[in-house]
C-alpha cells in the first residue's frame, strides 16, 4: 500500500482548517498554528490518527465486519462511492434517512420493496394502467437512489466511516446510540471528542478527502487479502483543494505553533508560502 507522507498531505491541502472564528475549542489539540485568520491543522497529529484508525478498521475487517461509508456532501459523493465500490463495502451518498441504523428493520422493508420493483416479472406489475406503471417506475428510481449503496446490506455495519462530522451528525448519533465504532474526517469546526477515531483533516477539499479515503480503502482491501492497484497517488489527478486559496502571507508567531519536528515545520512553512493567493472559497461561503 502507498504510504502517505507529510508532503503528500500538504499538496492535497489536508492542513487547511476553518477560519478561527468558526473553530470548535475541543479541536485545539490538533491545531498547529494560525495564519491570516485560518487554523492550520497539525499534520503530525493527522498522520498519527490516520494510522490508529487504519489499524482499528483493519482489525474489524479481518474479523469479518463490514464498514459503512457515509459522504453526502457534494465534495465527497463520488470519492466515497468509488472508494466503497473498490473495497466492496456499503455506502450512503444521497441523503441519510433518519433511522437508517436505529430503525434498520424499516429500511430493510424499503429495500425489499425496491428489489421487488426491480424485477420486471414481478406480480406487482400485473393488470395496471399506464399511469400506475409510471408511478411505480418513479418509486423505483427514488428508492434506487436512496438505497443503491446499502441494497445488499443484510445487517448493521460493524463500523461507520464519514466525511464531515457536522454534515453527517445524524449518522454519527445513530451509530453512537447503537455502540457502532465511528471513524471519520474531522475539521477544525467540529468536536473530535464525539468521534471514536477522529482524523483531523480538511473535509472541504476534494484532494484532501480523496487522500484520506483512499488510504482507508487501501487498508480495507489489504485486510481482506486483496492487492491494492490504484492508490493514494491518484489524488494528484483530481481538482484543486477548496482551501488552497487561503491568504497566508503573514508569518505566525512562535507562541502559536505546536511543537513538531524541525523538518516538518520547514515543509509546512514552504508550502504555506507557495499557497499565497486570493481569499479562500470556504471563508466566502461562511
Amino acid at each position: 500500500m502507498y504510504q502517505i507522507t507529510i508532503e503528500d498531505m500538504l499538496k492535497a491541502g489536508v492542513h487547511f482548517g476553518h477560519p478561527t472564528s468558526k473553530w470548535n475549542p475541543n479541536f485545539k489539540p490538533f491545531i498547529a498554528m494560525k495564519k491570516n485568520g485560518i487554523h492550520i491543522i497539525d499534520l503530525n497529529k493527522t498522520m498519527s490518527q490516520l494510522e490508529i484508525a487504519s489499524r482499528e478498521i483493519s482489525k474489524i475487517v479481518r474479523d469479518g465486519g463490514n464498514i459503512l461509508f457515509v459522504g453526502t456532501k457534494k465534495q465527497a459523493v463520488d470519492i466515497i462511492q468509488e472508494g466503497a465500490d473498490r473495497c466492496g463495502m456499503f455506502y450512503i451518498v444521497e441523503r441519510w434517512l433518519g433511522g437508517t441504523l436505529t430503525n434498520f428493520m424499516t429500511i430493510k422493508k424499503s429495500i425489499k420493496r425496491l428489489l421487488m420493483l426491480e424485477k420486471e416479472s414481478s406480480e406487482i406489475y400485473n393488470n395496471l394502467t399506464k399511469k400506475e406503471l409510471n408511478l411505480l417506475e418513479r418509486e423505483k428510481f427514488r428508492l434506487a437512489d436512496l438505497h443503491r449503496g446499502i441494497k445488499d446490506m443484510k445487517q448493521l455495519p460493524a463500523a461507520l466511516f464519514f466525511v464531515d462530522a457536522i454534515h453527517e451528525s445524524t449518522a454519527i448519533k445513530e451509530g453512537k446510540r447503537l455502540g457502532i465504532p465511528i471513524f471519520g474526517m474531522v475539521d477544525s469546526n467540529s468536536n473530535p471528542k464525539e468521534i471514536d477515531f477522529p482524523i483531523p483533516a480538511n473535509d472541504d477539499s476534494i484532494r484532501s478527502i480523496q487522500i484520506v479515503v483512499n488510504y482507508i480503502v487501501d487498508t480495507i482491501i489489504e485486510a481482506r487479502g486483496g492487492v491494492v492497484e490504484g492508490s493514494v497517488e491518484s489524488t494528484e489527478k483530481t481538482a484543486p483543494a477548496v482551501k488552497e486559496e487561503v491568504v497566508v502571507a503573514a508569518e505566525p508567531e512562535e507562541s502559536e505553533k505546536v511543537d513538531t519536528t524541525e523538518k516538518n515545520e520547514t515543509v509546512v512553512e514552504q508550502e504555506l508560502t507557495e499557497t499565497e493567493q486570493a481569499t479562500t472559497e470556504k471563508t466566502e461561503t461562511e
